[in-house]
């Protein structure tokens, strides 16, 4: 997700930054499982964007390119892309979000996962921030 209104920034406060997943710069993790890798936005991402409201999700069997939007993310104050942290293709997606969107603000490293990603290149996980560097990152931002 990329950040276009400095006001929604300012708004957000401390936020939860697991140490076990990888994170993009702009605003999604992901988690290598047996199954894949979990992708969803971060504690930062759903803070900033306030109550989400509709979520676009992709469909299994689509390919996913990393830094290409794979989804939307609609809150009641905007509507933000959500890019691929890594490539492959969609092999599941969380479709109680279709019904539930506020999950993404209620548990975003939980229930409130995107999708599942079968990588083409497991090593674009190693491209990705660790906690550290998130949590770097997300402190230059706020």
């Amino acid at each position: 997700m990329r950040w276009p209104l400095p006001a929604q920034r300012a708004r957000v406060t401390k936020v939860e930054v697991p140490a076990d997943l990888r994170y993009s710069a702009d605003h999604e993790w992901a988690r290598s499982e047996e199954q894949g890798v979990r992708i969803g936005i971060t504690d930062f991402a759903q803070d900033a964007l306030g109550d989400i409201v509709f979520v676009q999700l992709p469909k299994a069997g689509d390919s996913v390119r990393a830094g290409e939007p794979l989804g939307e993310v609609e809150s009641t104050k905007s509507v933000s892309e959500v890019f691929a942290p890594i490539s492959g293709t969609v092999a599941e997606v969380n479709e109680a979000l279709v019904d539930s969107p506020e999950r993404l603000n209620a548990d975003p490293y939980g229930q409130g996962w995107i999708c599942v990603v079968a990588p083409s290149d497991p090593a674009e996980l190693d491209d990705l921030m660790d906690a550290k560097g998130y949590s770097e990152l997300t402190a230059r931002e706020s």
